[in-house]
């Protein structure tokens, strides 16, 4: 009986320490769960200096990149401000012509001279009607007729209104798109003296000259006509003086 509860006594203090040590293990569990929060802790510090250098220095010289790129760009742009050539300003007059555009063609008459219109290659200095700057503007508009010379070849007086006289004698013609163009050099050649160096003198005025060889082939050449845009110089600068139309006469 004494071996029997000896025994039994035994047995029953292992399980004690068995259910004991079941007990202590929740305890070590704190210990293993500050572990991983120790380790997170750790690595900010050491984070922070790595990443700062990796973005400042790359990303600085990005911006000055473009700047300079640009640089030269600016300074190949053509300046502003030149003072057209004289093909340069009769293109810009002819295109306002086709249109019949009369602000802009005002825009470049003398400011003084206003603009001499012709019909003929003789430039005559005594008939030849001169109209300002401000009288330009409204012209085609204006009902009025005006007396400008002769018809070659019939002699009768030449009565019509600026919109007429415009559509016989000024752009009668495509010159934009069919002429061939000339500076201070006479293309078409017919029986009207042209004396164009001689009331505007070389030292002092350019002009382009617009030329059609012919409008219809059946004409033979005979239906030839020229228009003559006269510049004055005023340093590099132009100013429209005179208009002058010539073709085909008997």
């Amino acid at each position: 009986m004494n071996t029997m509860k000896i025994v039994g006594r035994s047995a029953l203090a292992a399980v004690l320490l068995v259910l004991a040590g079941c007990n202590a293990a929740p305890e070590a569990e704190p210990k293993a769960t500050l572990a991983p929060e120790q380790t997170q802790v750790s690595p900010s510090p050491t984070a922070s200096p790595t990443a700062s250098p990796t973005v400042s220095p790359t990303a600085s010289p990005l911006p000055s990149e473009p700047a300079e790129s640009q640089q030269p760009q600016a300074s190949a742009a053509p300046e502003e401000g030149m003072p057209p050539t004289a093909e340069e300003a009769a293109t810009t007059v002819l295109r306002a012509l086709k249109a019949g555009d009369m602000e802009t063609l005002a825009s470049w008459a003398h400011p003084d001279k206003g603009v001499r219109f012709s019909p003929y290659a003789y430039v005559d200095t005594a008939t030849d009607l001169v109209f300002t700057r401000d009288k330009l503007k409204g012209l085609m508009k204006d009902p009025k007729p005006y007396v400008w010379r002769e018809f070659a070849g019939s002699g009768e007086i030449m009565k019509l209104t600026f919109a007429e006289y415009f559509k016989r004698f000024v752009y009668d013609a495509d010159f934009l798109n069919d002429a061939k163009t000339a500076l201070n050099k006479g293309l078409g050649q017919g029986t009207t003296l042209n004396n164009i160096n001689e009331v505007y003198p070389k030292d002092k005025y350019d002009f382009v000259e617009y030329y059609i060889a012919g409008v219809d082939p059946a004409n033979e050449g005979m239906d030839w006509r020229s228009l003559r845009l006269v510049f004055e110089k005023i340093g590099e600068d132009h100013a429209l003086v005179g208009i002058v139309h010539d073709q085909w006469t008997p």
